[in-house]
């Protein structure tokens, strides 16, 4: 069976991925990962997340990804020899003297190499995999037809793994430093912005205060700015082409963004391996969550489409309501996201049978048990009447025309 890999930016993320189907999650340290960002998770949390993990029969990866200096290794190598003693199942690296580094320690884990590693063929492939690599992550500029090849050309113990969503880089498989030229973050040692996501305007060099009339609209150009991958409708010809492992991209996302693409790849997975035709209802539901212009990029070859030119902001149709956390009595106990109200129309985002189903709001009742129609403190735990059966970790959400 193929994997589907989550991105799991902190616990109670990686837990709502678990839960709406994925069968792994990647997670980053404090340091060492490229998403600086994010939450990330201390060593205590770490081990407790494998512990979870383990428990439910999961697997957790943890990145460590950056392109390390001298003075890095010493850490480098507590930090190695720590995931391996609390049994994280994999650490994805992409430089070559971490990969010396974990085979001179002989660890049990296995290593992944990361997509910063621009494997773009299978030779690359075929030596990693001769250093110890069990997995390679390809860099999303292959086609299906170059990681067919890829797969024939390499041992069958060697795994490779694939991003099938989520946002996209500009550079080759994230090797970026705009980051680091306009804002002094790194990008490659965690930091980035996301400096190409802003509106930019060229000038021409003797006229710098007269910015060309060169835009694609009133809100300017958007040269720089990729489209979000989106493969779901091509589960079926990945699997065939020998992929071990679906990839997300989104450790920086939400939670309600991890619950909405998992919840609907997971259906696509299943849907692949039973022979089975994908309901719409799937393909549609990822345009609920957050994103911007959807593409193929290069599953197919060359592809000069995959720039967002509309808005470098992403868009979504459904606003996240609120987290359910128990459901007793007909009513569903609710950490409140966003604001809401008495007689609103609620959906269910479900890994079950209440999936897309919607109820109105007639009573809530706050923390202090008081009967409320505004439920406007974020955070707070209310609640909500709910004449449908939902569990632990399901979202409600709200269609942004109702407001």
């Amino acid at each position: 069976m193929i994997e589907l890999l989550a991105p799991g930016g902190n616990f109670q993320k990686a837990k709502t991925a678990f839960h709406f189907g994925a069968d792994a999650v990647y997670v980053g340290g404090k340091s060492l990962s490229l998403r600086a960002f994010a939450d990330n998770f201390s060593t205590s949390e770490m081990e407790e997340l494998v512990e979870f993990a383990h428990g439910l029969g999961k697997k957790v990866y943890v990145t460590m990804n950056i392109f390390p200096r001298n003075n890095d290794f010493e850490e480098i190598k507590e930090a190695l020899i720590y995931y391996d003693k609390i049994n994280v199942d994999a650490v994805i690296v992409s430089d070559a003297g971490i990969v010396a580094l974990w085979n001179e320690l002989k660890l049990t884990m296995e290593l992944h190499l990361s997509t910063q590693a621009n494997t773009l063929n299978k030779y690359s492939a075929k030596f990693w995999a001769d250093q110890g690599v069990s997995r390679v992550i390809l860099a999303r500029e292959l086609s299906i037809s170059e990681i067919r090849e890829i797969r024939g050309f390499l041992p069958k113990e060697v795994e490779l793994e694939m991003f099938v969503h989520g946002a996209m880089c500009i550079s080759y498989s994230g090797r970026c430093l705009l980051s680091n030229y306009l804002t002094k973050r790194d990008s490659n040692n965690g930091e980035c912005v996301q400096a190409c996501r802003w509106d930019f305007k060229l000038v021409e060099k003797s006229r710098e205060n007269a910015p060309m009339d060169i835009e694609e609209d009133s809100r300017g150009t958007y040269i720089m700015n990729s489209k979000d991958l989106k493969l779901i409708e091509h589960i079926k010809e990945i699997i065939d082409a020998g992929v071990s492992s679906l990839k997300v991209e989104g450790r920086m996302k939400s939670e309600y963004y991890v619950a909405t693409v998992i919840n609907a790849y997971r259906k696509a997975v299943d849907s692949a391996e039973s022979g089975e035709a994908l309901s719409q209802e799937y393909i549609d539901d990822l345009d609920k969550a957050g994103h911007r212009d959807y593409t193929t990029c290069y599953f197919h070859g060359e592809n000069d489409d995959t720039q967002n030119h509309d808005t470098s902001k992403p868009d979504q149709t459904y606003t996240f309501i609120g987290d359910i956390v128990d459901y007793k009595d007909g009513f569903a106990t609710v950490v409140m996201r966003n604001r809401f109200f008495k007689g609103d129309t609620l959906e269910i985002l479900s890994s079950g049978s209440a999936f897309n189903q919607s109820f109105t709001v007639t009573e809530v009742y706050n923390d202090k048990d008081v009967l409320i129609d505004d439920v406007k403190i974020v955070k707070q735990v209310v609640r909500v009447k709910c004449p449908l059966e939902v569990f632990p970790h399901d979202i409600l959400r709200i269609k942004k025309s109702t407001r």
